[in-house]
């Protein structure tokens, strides 16, 4: 059953699964992707000037100039995904736009990815499946010293970003014997803290040095642009290990790639790259080094639970009421 004309008009930027459009086009009225080709620069402003509702992902950004064009209609702004440093969230406020967001669906799936990339990094495990591949199973068979990785039981691990997702990686890591050191903006509660037997560092720079392996789950917003500075990422030890499945603008990428080809650090697991979707190729050229196409939410679980978040703030906002993913420009 199709909406009725005088229903908001919600355009959508990208393809999403079919059961959230299916929805959406019972709710509202809908203006689908079916390419699921990202939308130009063009597109993107002729969307908010004629949409009640935008729907947009991270692929979309809706700048200062996007937002320019808006129309006097255009009141919502429903993000499909929990990042939303592709949204200037200042000129929305300014503009009388509210912006929604849909927090906490992709906990664990990322939580799942960084424990992945923590396992896979040390054990060389896309090392291993490349070399298969390669020799196309023509090898040699076992040998002692050959293919040797490292142990991540009693490793310490340091987390950046001590919110939902990194208590996840923190609790996951706990299961493998892993020591558990964390900084971020405020110390956890103590409650908290005893059962993820953590440590808390109110120091990057102190933390750094002492860390086997390091994992970032912080978003991107102006303070966290180059967190891990050229300065920061030699702090540490030149046998650790970095694994990013947050933004990729929290790394310095050259500086890191720099240490890796000199030795400085022994590999890094990357889901997501400074300058995506443009992946450095002397990233690519590296053998200590598991890249990823974004995909630490890729689940379709996860992606029904944001499609029904999506849902419920573009229906809440529209009969009048205050959605419940609202994000404020304050809480970055």
């Amino acid at each position: 059953m199709a909406a009725s004309s005088d229903a908001p008009l919600v355009i959508v930027t990208r393809k999403l699964p079919e059961a959230v459009e299916r929805r959406m086009s019972e709710l509202f009225n809908v203006r689908l992707n079916e390419s699921d080709e990202p939308m130009d620069r063009a597109a993107l402003m002729k969307a908010v000037e004629e949409a009640d509702v935008l729907v947009p992902t991270i692929t979309d950004p809706v700048d200062r100039a996007v937002l320019s064009r808006a129309g006097e209609q255009c009141r919502l702004i429903a993000n499909f995904g929990n990042g939303v440093d592709h949204i200037d969230l200042k000129t929305a406020w300014q503009r009388g736009i509210t912006v929604t967001n849909t927090p906490g669906v992709l906990t664990d799936d990322t939580a799942d990815m960084a424990m992945a990339l923590i396992l896979a990094v040390p054990r060389r495990l896309a090392e291993g499946a490349r070399f298969l591949r390669e020799v196309k199973g023509e090898w040699s068979g076992w040998s002692p010293t050959w293919m040797l990785g490292q142990r991540i039981t009693g490793k310490r691990l340091g987390i950046i970003g001590m919110g939902r997702i990194g208590q996840a990686v923190a609790r996951r890591a706990k299961a493998f014997g892993l020591e558990i050191h964390y900084h971020g903006r405020r110390q956890l509660d103590p409650l908290t803290e005893d059962d993820l037997e953590a440590t808390y560092w109110d120091s990057l720079d102190r933390m750094l040095p002492r860390m086997d392996i390091v994992t970032v789950h912080t978003p991107h917003t102006p303070a966290t642009f180059h967190l891990l500075s050229a300065r920061r990422l030699k702090l540490m030890k030149p046998t650790a290990y970095l694994v990013n499945t947050a933004r990729g603008e929290v790394v310095d990428e050259n500086a890191l790639v720099r240490m890796l080809e000199a030795g400085e650090i022994a590999g890094a697991g990357l889901d997501v790259f400074e300058h995506e979707p443009t992946v450095n190729p002397r990233l690519l050229d590296r053998q200590n080094v598991v890249l990823l196409p974004h995909m630490a939410s890729n689940t379709l679980e996860g992606r029904m639970e944001m499609g029904e978040k999506v849902l419920v703030n573009i229906k809440t906002f529209c009969d009048g009421h205050r959605p419940p993913d609202r994000v404020l420009p304050n809480v970055l």
